[in-house]
């Protein structure tokens, strides 16, 4: 995908960390990112493996240090998660992501040793949080609705898990500088640590954590009200509200303000600097803030067109943007690739938002922008429906996101 940086040497990526310190979110949020800009990456979660070869419960005892048993079975699970991860980046693969704890310097030589060995670059990753309220909390938010603990009473996994940690604890050896390149997050990202940071990937990754945090907060992604551009099927421009807009704009005042939205309070908006979204946004009574980079997608010398004319004017642009919407771009505009390079800076301030937030935009925009968060593949990207008078609650989870849309009408025409 061209619009990639030239830095494209594969990458493994090894998380390091004690359990319930957000490795494996923060692994499944560096790929959904790395795969938003173009990158083959993958995860390879080593408790997967334990769980499809063992089966899920397994209790504390199993991961003591003083079980020998134990110990063997996780270094074999380990092994066979590094050997597949090598394997999927020889058939093309380029960042791959170990999820694991890699707790012992041992372990992290040798994994660092398999891959480069294979001609990999490795880069570690290491969480490091000891403030035991925000342990417990990442264990009763999350991991005691896991696989592992499916069925369990709460406060009976909450303690097993516990004991678990206990257990790592016991043969825990901090990451050493001398050990490779790395970044460290200390107390969830308050303060960063970083070595060996070469290229523009690792660099951009080293900033992405930066923004991001563990979290939950609610995302609502609405295009404009109808435009007078849209009821004459015409591209881009900056034209103003129909008068279905207009009262799209107030149904969506009186959505926001519904009783019972407690997801909502402290709800901050973001919207192009164009006039329908600035207009469709008016009276939320929030604070607002227009974005150059949220406008549409630039058309170029087809800007105000209608699709009919495009066809008739430019009957080779209209069949190269119908065989690759992605890749094709308007001549003197933009390409939905495009997009994405503009909306990084985006998705990096929407990751470091902890409080609500409503994005009122354009068509291609939240196309890219619901592609992130739900971690749509780029090339589908340009065929996700975003239909007028309609909102997308979005809400970012440690192992997932959920999403209702609600349509409020009036009706409208899909352009």
């Amino acid at each position: 995908m061209a619009w990639r940086p030239v830095d494209l040497d594969p990458l493994v990526l090894v998380m390091v960390g004690k359990p319930a310190r957000g490795k494996t979110f923060t692994a499944r949020r560096l790929a959904r990112y790395l795969t938003w800009l173009g990158y083959r990456a993958r995860v390879f979660n080593v408790g997967t493996y334990r769980r499809r070869h063992l089966g899920a419960g397994q209790p504390a005892s199993f991961f003591d240090p003083d079980n020998a048993e134990g110990v063997a079975a996780r270094e074999t699970m380990a092994r066979e998660a590094v050997d597949d991860l090598i394997t999927w980046i020889g058939d093309g693969g380029e960042v791959g992501l170990l999820d694991a704890t890699n707790g012992r310097r041992d372990r992290r030589d040798w994994v660092r040793r398999a891959c480069e060995e294979a001609g990999l670059r490795v880069l570690f990753i290491e969480l490091s949080v000891e403030d035991d309220g925000v342990i417990e909390s990442n264990v009763r938010g999350t991991k005691i609705h896991g696989l592992d603990y499916e069925g369990w009473v709460a406060d009976d996994a909450v303690r097993d898990f516990m004991q678990r940690i206990a257990a790592y604890d016991r043969a825990w050896q901090p990451l050493d500088p001398a050990e490779g390149d790395h970044i460290r997050l200390i107390d969830g990202g308050r303060r960063i640590e970083a070595q060996g940071l070469h290229g523009h990937l690792a660099g951009r990754l080293a900033t992405f954590l930066l923004h991001l945090h563990h979290g939950t907060r609610c995302i609502v992604l609405s295009r404009h009200g109808e435009s007078r551009f849209n009821l004459e099927h015409r591209i881009g421009g900056d034209a103003e509200l129909s008068d279905r807009g207009a009262a799209y704009a107030r149904r969506l005042r009186d959505w926001v303000h519904r009783p019972g939205q407690t997801d909502l309070d402290g709800l901050a908006v973001w919207t192009s600097t164009l006039r329908r979204t600035i207009a469709t946004a008016a009276d939320l009574g929030a604070p607002t803030r227009p974005w150059k980079l949220l406008d549409e997608i630039d058309a170029g010398v087809c800007d105000g067109l209608t699709y009919d004319q495009v066809h008739t004017r430019f009957p080779d642009e209209f069949a190269a943007r119908r065989a690759d919407k992605f890749s094709y771009r308007y001549p003197q505009g933009e390409s939905y690739q495009d997009v994405i390079d503009r909306l990084d800076p985006v998705v990096l301030e929407l990751e470091r938002q902890q409080r609500p937030l409503m994005i009122v935009a354009h068509q291609a925009v939240l196309r890219v922008l619901y592609g992130y968060l739900a971690g749509v593949h780029p090339h589908r990207i340009p065929h996700l429906e975003m239909p007028l008078h309609t909102v997308m609650r979005v809400t970012p989870g440690a192992y997932g996101t959920t999403e209702t849309r609600e349509v409020l009408g009036p009706e409208a025409v899909q352009t």
